[in-house]
């Protein structure tokens, strides 16, 4: 008898059509910490950082809109043996960071202990606040995160290693960053811009591109500061302007987007929804519905 062939991945069957635009996950800034121990399936579920630390962050966290990641240095995760407890690093490592393109900023400390992210002030400042030392090269955190999705792992883990190979202590393997099915899946720190399907060749260009203070569009997802619809209107914009990643700014307080350039140049942009075929947002999940953000048109305004 032969056996019936495997499931499409998640990635596998999110690749045949749906945008990325659009997808990147909205939150203000990024707290990270490193923790090369087992994470569990969720960060905040207690396996990692014990019931009662979890409990708190997840509730300062969701209450400043900050995305709290677990980071590892690329390599194998370092599973504790029954019977056996791993020891903890003497000092961890602990980034922080403001997306928002007004004023962008990370900057990284070192803990004993990760309690002590409860001391921090997670209403990110506009200004850097001098908790740490500023980061002044782009950091590259890939979606590692096995216990979450096959997809994390296995597209992941080789995108980090490879990244690191040739950008150094810059780049750290990450939790899960919302979107298992656009995997690999990388956040670049500070600006927060989200890139997913891509391989090594164009994650290093990525990269590079930042560094440079520029945004590469193959394979963007958005930027994290602005919701769905803003972000689909930015990566539209920057499609037919040339912009750095601190020009353009997005207005999300009217019907639809307005996208606005440092240089006072301005463009309102229309949004439409498709409803694509139900497929399984992770591995192994039941089919949901997807629906799709496309922008339609992007008009100038007058000045």
């Amino acid at each position: 008898m032969t056996a019936p062939a495997p499931a499409p991945t998640c990635s596998a069957l999110s690749a045949t059509d749906e945008p990325l635009a659009g997808t990147a996950a909205h939150v203000t800034g990024w707290l990270c910490l490193e923790h090369p121990g087992a994470w569990g399936r969720d960060v905040l579920g207690g396996q990692a950082l014990g019931p009662e630390l979890s409990a708190e962050l997840e509730r300062r966290t969701e209450a400043a809109g900050v995305r709290l990641l677990l980071i590892r240095r690329p390599g194998r995760a370092v599973e504790p043996r029954p019977g056996r407890a791993t020891a903890p690093p003497a000092r961890r490592t602990v980034l922080i960071g403001r997306s928002d393109p007004s004023s962008a900023w990370c900057e990284r400390l070192e803990v004993a202990d990760p309690a002590a992210l409860l001391d921090l002030d997670l209403e990110l400042p506009a200004s850097a606040p001098g908790i740490g030392r500023p980061v002044t090269d782009p950091v590259t955190l890939v979606c590692a995160h096995g216990k979450r999705d096959q997809c994390c792992a296995v597209l992941g883990r080789p995108i980090a290693a490879e990244l690191s190979e040739r950008f150094g202590d810059s780049v750290w393997e990450c939790s899960h960053t919302g979107g298992h099915r656009f995997a690999p899946s990388m956040i670049l720190l500070p600006t927060g811009y989200t890139y997913g399907r891509l391989g090594a060749w164009q994650s290093a260009e990525a990269v590079l591109a930042a560094g440079r203070g520029e945004v590469q569009l193959e394979g963007l997802r958005g930027r994290s500061c602005w919701d769905s619809a803003g972000q689909v209107a930015e990566i539209a914009v920057r499609e037919q302007v040339s912009a750095s990643a601190s020009d353009l700014t997005v207005d999300e307080s009217g019907a639809l987007p307005v996208v606005r350039h440092r240089d006072g140049r301005a463009w309102v942009v229309e949004l439409s929804r498709t409803e694509l075929e139900a497929r399984p947002p992770s591995c192994g999940a039941a089919s949901k519905a997807v629906v799709a953000l496309v922008a339609e048109s992007v008009r100038p305004l007058a000045a």
